[in-house]
Formats: structure tokens, C-alpha cells, sequence
């Protein structure tokens, strides 16, 4: 007798091997045809299988179906699959490769003649709808590793048989068949192809065979799947509303910002966006002087024997941008870490003056392939508000636990307000003993757990030296950032010969603490710039007021209210523009409104008889007229509550 435990503990008995499709139809007609696949064991042991699996043991199992975030994965590895299916019915010529999921859908890379158009991307997915419409089973076959790659050189499909070439020669592998097509495949999928109902495609992009830009480049093509029409629906929606928000878009429109082709890769920043930059510098130098860091500043080039001792001149080089003069090599520093600790060195160094913490707007380089490059969220050359905490053991659970505070403060002022909190644990090749690991990992989560955050484990994504706090942001669209992090580094201390002296006179090796809150200047003023859609709060906008003339009449009075505003917020370095061109003054208005500014003051005859403005917020909201200090009391709340 075979026994199948179901998630509500209760079980079911069955006179021999049972396949998955056989307990969910025992269960009730409903779930049979719900199933997509079935989930067999529990915990980090459980694995997904087809529904066509057989169960030969007494096993947990729970049925999986498109509500299930399992079964949304299969759903769209399915669907790379009925791309590739339909690829090959309207392309015969086309070879397949590799089609894996992606978060928010799949990509599928084929080898064809020609690149693919746009009207091939609409027939491609109206064959798949057709395709799907037939409701064709999907069914599962095991070969021999040779006899598959024979199997897939006789269809002429070569990138196949050399993935497949690359198996060990002992072992079988998977092919998944409907229709006429067949791939290989390690699965699950869905039982057929009438499972698969809400997908679109995307776009075409081009991708190097295996990665290597030595190899040929294929075309890949990206597209979605959903459970359901409006989740679909739904995240198109999304996409559409943050091509709205794209920062590149909103960089040309309201003049922050270009990108040049004579140095790719980095920014030129314009006043306005400049501005913007400032201000998000300058507030964090604030949180340093408020927090206990000690601000300092590093050179730009290194020399390379400096990369050789930290390990990244065998492991990082090719990232790094490297120079020589005088017959010695150097290297543009990547990142800002063995600067401190060069700092950190100078003098001598007591249990006492611990924890000491040094922060940086370190600009670094790391020479990213140009296809990774991004806008100004992917960039070669960026600004880090970087941090390293030195400590000892015994101080990392408190500097963690106010490091959070710190951050959930400032993410909170810059309108980020959920924060996903992960700790990424030791990965399969590290250094440092078991019970090193076991104490720092404790120590970060204890941290959290004292700033009564909740947390997820990232297992093995800790980095080879510590484990880290990863501080990930939800914006406006919900889209995920990964933003701060807090890293345990006892290697870099060792590796520099970083030490103090202990309470006991002993010299000792502190930990360092890495921690950066926004990250990289450039990555973060882009995520702003979506988040708020180029509608920054008062605090941030670059420009926060324009005071507009109606006629020559006014425009004396108008660098009045300038003076007024200017003095009356001396700490503030209000920004302020005043327009005082002969133009028609709805035309002024609209033409600033465009560029998002919190506030439009007009002036005309009545308002100057007055001594007031006529004061619009954005949004065309019509505020009235006010005093000009009434104003003033309204823009110093605004920045004063970051609202």
C-alpha cells in the first residue's frame, strides 16, 4: 500500500504506485483539472514534478495549480517551451537552444538566418495561442545521454546536442514532447498545452551563444505568462506605466541629465539634475554627522599591488579600469573598502576608539560590458555613499540593530516606506570556521530581530568572506530594489593587517563592517526619479518654485518676492526660477507645469497692488492668493515634513 500525506495532514491510501493526476482526481474532479503539477516532500527536500509522475513510497505530496507561485513557475517555463514549438512551426529552418524563466515570465534563444521582426513576433505568438487552443498533452521521455544527442543532430538541431554533449555520459536526460515538437528538458510541465492561456511577447533582443561574446549571437525573445487574464492584464499595465516613469525619458524632459557616446557608460549631470544630486548628498552627510561616522576621502587610483593583496586583481581584473605610469601598474578603484582600512592603519588603533566608523562618497569605476549598461541605473563610473564600520565581535548585534533604524529613517524621508529585509547566509565556498559563521550569521539576525524587523533567508547568498543584511524597496509600482546592505568582512581586516590593541594590550584583528544605505548615487537618484515619476517633493524638486510676471509691470516686484523667499528660508537654499519672458501667461504656466515644479507664483497688477501672489500647487491645483509670507509658512512645512 502506498500512503500520500496531503498538507492538511490528512491521508490517502492507494493499492500501489499512483501518479500525482490520480491522487488530485481522488481528491475531488475540481483539483484534477486545476493540476499542473504536484510537490512531493517538504521543506528545502521538496521537489516539483509532473502530474504524470509516479509515486512508489508512502511521501507527502500537495497538488500544485496556477494559484500556487510554484505553479506560476511552471506555467511559464511551459510557455518558453510553446514559443519554441510555434517558432518552429512558422520557422522551420530556426535551430533552439535555451529557454529558461525569468522573473516575470521566460526568454527562449533561437539561431535563424534573419532577426526576427515585429509582425514575426505577433505571428509567432498567434501560432502559439492556436497551439494552445489544440490542447495537445505534454508528455515525458527518458534517452541515454548519446542516443539524445544523436536524436537531436539528426533533426539538425546542433546547439541541442551540444548542450546535451556537455551531460556526463553516464547519465539520461529528459525530453518533453506535444505535438510535433520536442525539447529537451529537466521539467515539470503542464499536463498540455490548454493550461497555458495568458502570455505575450515582448520584445527581441540579441544574446551571445552560451554567453561568450566569441560565439554567435542569437536572437532571443522575451515574453510573460500569468495565471490568470488579469494578472496579465495587470502587469502590462505596470509596464506601461513605468515606460511613463523611465528615468532616460524623464532625464531628456526635464533637463537632469545625458549620457554621450564619449564616455559611455557615465553621467553628465545638468544644473537642475545636479541640484537633485546635491540634495540627496548633502542629507546623507547629515545622517553621517548624526549617526557617528567620521567622513573621509580616498584617491581614485591604487596601486596595483594594493588589488593584489585583497584578492581583486586575480579575481576582479577584468572589471577593473588599470593604468601605468613609471613602469608601475595601478588600478581606478572599483570600490572603497581597502581605502579605509589604508586609513584605518594610520596611527595606532584602541579597543577603545571602537566601534569607528568612516564614511565616504567614494567615485568608483568597474568596466561593465556595454550591453549591461543602463541608463544612469547601470553605469561604469558611480558615487557610493559608503560606510565600513571597524569592531569587534561582541559590537556587531548593536551596530546592526542601529544601522536598520538608520535606514528604514532614511528610506522612509525619501518616500520609500516597505522594506523587505533579507540575510544572505554562508555560501558553499567560504572561509572562516563553522562557529565564525554560525556567530555572525546569529549576529545579524539578532540585530533585526531587535529592531523588530521581520526577515527572509537568502540560503548560500552570503558572500565567500561573511553574511550580509540585504534592504530591498518597494516603489511606487511595487518594482523590488535592492538597495542597502550590511556585510560582515573579517578578510579584508587579514588580508591588510588591519589590528588594535585589545583591552588585555594584545594586538587584535577587528571586523569591518561594510554598509551602504542608498548605494550607488547614480542607481538611486534613478529609482527616485520612477518613483516619483519626475514629481519630486518639495525637498528634493530641483526647482521648487517659479515666479511668473503677466506684464513688464511686474517683473520688479517679481525679483522682490525672489529676495523675500530667499531670505526668509536662508538654511533652506530654496530653488527658485523666475520667469519673466514676453509671452502669454497660460503659455508660461503650462510650460512649467510640464517640468513638474511643486509651485507656480503669478503676479499681476492685483496681486502686486497687494503685496501677494497667486500661488498653484502641481496637479493645476489653484491654491489662491496669499501673502508672500503665507507662502513662505506653506514651502517651509512641505520641506520641513520631506511630504
Amino acid at each position: 500500500m502506498i500512503h500520500i500525506t496531503l498538507p492538511d495532514g490528512s491521508q490517502r491510501e492507494f493499492p500501489g504506485p499512483v501518479t500525482v493526476a490520480e491522487v488530485a482526481a481522488s481528491i475531488g474532479s475540481g483539483l484534477a483539472k486545476a493540476a499542473l503539477a504536484g510537490k512531493i516532500g517538504t521543506g528545502d527536500a521538496a521537489k516539483v514534478v509532473d502530474t504524470s509522475y509516479r509515486i512508489e513510497q508512502d511521501s507527502p505530496l500537495s497538488i500544485v495549480t496556477a494559484k500556487d507561485a510554484d505553479g506560476l513557475e511552471v506555467i511559464r517555463h511551459s510557455t518558453a517551451h510553446l514559443l519554441a514549438y510555434a517558432v518552429k512551426e512558422l520557422f522551420p529552418e530556426a535551430q533552439v537552444t535555451i529557454g529558461p524563466v525569468i522573473e516575470n515570465g521566460f526568454y527562449y534563444d533561437f539561431a535563424y538566418k534573419r532577426p526576427f521582426t515585429p509582425e514575426d513576433l505577433a505571428a509567432i505568438e498567434k501560432r502559439m495561442a492556436e497551439l494552445a487552443a489544440k490542447d495537445e498533452p505534454v508528455v515525458r521521455r527518458v534517452l541515454p545521454r548519446d542516443e539524445a544527442v544523436a536524436y537531436f543532430k539528426g533533426l539538425g538541431e546542433n546547439y541541442k546536442a551540444e548542450i546535451i554533449a556537455s551531460i556526463p555520459s553516464n547519465e539520461d536526460v529528459s525530453l518533453y514532447r506535444e505535438g510535433s515538437f520536442e525539447d529537451l528538458c529537466r521539467g515539470p510541465h503542464v499536463p498540455s498545452t490548454g493550461k497555458l492561456k495568458h502570455f505575450k511577447l515582448m520584445k527581441v533582443a540579441g544574446a551571445y551563444w552560451r554567453g561568450d561574446h566569441r560565439n554567435e549571437m542569437l536572437q532571443r525573445v522575451y515574453g510573460t505568462a500569468w495565471a490568470t487574464k488579469e494578472d496579465l492584464q495587470q502587469y502590462l499595465t505596470m509596464l506601461e506605466e513605468a515606460e511613463k516613469r523611465d528615468h532616460r525619458k524623464l532625464g531628456r524632459e526635464l533637463d537632469l541629465f545625458h549620457l554621450d557616446e564619449h564616455s559611455p557608460g557615465t553621467v553628465f549631470w545638468h544644473p537642475k539634475g545636479w541640484a537633485l544630486w546635491q540634495e540627496v548628498e548633502q542629507y546623507m552627510r547629515r545622517v553621517y554627522r548624526d549617526n557617528g561616522y567620521q567622513e573621509v576621502k580616498g584617491p581614485q587610483i591604487l596601486d596595483k599591488s594594493l588589488w593584489e593583496k585583497t584578492g581583486h586583481w586575480d579575481k576582479y581584473r577584468e572589471n577593473m579600469f588599470t593604468t601605468e605610469s613609471e613602469k608601475r601598474d595601478y588600478a581606478l578603484k572599483p570600490m572603497n573598502c581597502p581605502g579605509h582600512i589604508l586609513i584605518f592603519k594610520q596611527g595606532i588603533k584602541s579597543y577603545r576608539d571602537l566601534p569607528l566608523r568612516y564614511g565616504e562618497f567614494g567615485a568608483c569605476h568597474r568596466n561593465e560590458p556595454t550591453g549591461g549598461l543602463h541608463g544612469i541605473m547601470r553605469v561604469r563610473g558611480f558615487t557610493q555613499d559608503d560606510g565600513h564600520i571597524f569592531c569587534t565581535e561582541e559590537q556587531v548585534q548593536e551596530e546592526c540593530a542601529n544601522y536598520t533604524a538608520l535606514v528604514q529613517k532614511v528610506y522612509q524621508d525619501f518616500g520609500f516606506t516597505d522594506i523587505i529585509y533579507k540575510v544572505a547566509t554562508r555560501p558553499e565556498q567560504r572561509i572562516g570556521s563553522d562557529e565564525a559563521w554560525d556567530r555572525a550569521e546569529q549576529a545579524l539576525m539578532d540585530g533585526l530581530r531587535r529592531s523588530g524587523c521581520e526577515f527572509e533567508i537568502a540560503e548560500g547568498e552570503g558572500a565567500f568572506y561573511g553574511p550580509k543584511i540585504e534592504y530591498t524597496l518597494k516603489d511606487a509600482l511595487g518594482r523590488q530594489w535592492q538597495c542597502g546592505t550590511m556585510q560582515i568582512d573579517p578578510n579584508l581586516p587579514e588580508r591588510l593587517d588591519a589590528e588594535y590593541v585589545a583591552e588585555d594590550g594584545s594586538r587584535k584583528r577587528p571586523l569591518m563592517l561594510h554598509r551602504a544605505t542608498v548605494g550607488s548615487m547614480e542607481r538611486f537618484i534613478g529609482m527616485l526619479i520612477e518613483h516619483y515619476a519626475g514629481a519630486f517633493p518639495v525637498w528634493l524638486a530641483p526647482v521648487q518654485v517659479a515666479v511668473l510676471n503677466i506684464t513688464d509691470a511686474q517683473a520688479d516686484y517679481c525679483r522682490e518676492i525672489v529676495a523675500k523667499l530667499q531670505k526668509a528660508l536662508p538654511n533652506q537654499d530654496l530653488r527658485v526660477v523666475t520667469d519673466l519672458r514676453n509671452e502669454k501667461i497660460t503659455y508660461k504656466i503650462r510650460e512649467h507645469a510640464l517640468q513638474k515644479l511643486p509651485y507656480i507664483l503669478v503676479a499681476g497688477d492685483k496681486e502686486k497692488a497687494a503685496g501677494a501672489v497667486a500661488v498653484r500647487a502641481r496637479g493645476n491645483k489653484d491654491l489662491g492668493a496669499m501673502s508672500v509670507d503665507a507662502f513662505v509658512d506653506l514651502i517651509a512645512r512641505d520641506i520641513a515634513s520631506k511630504a
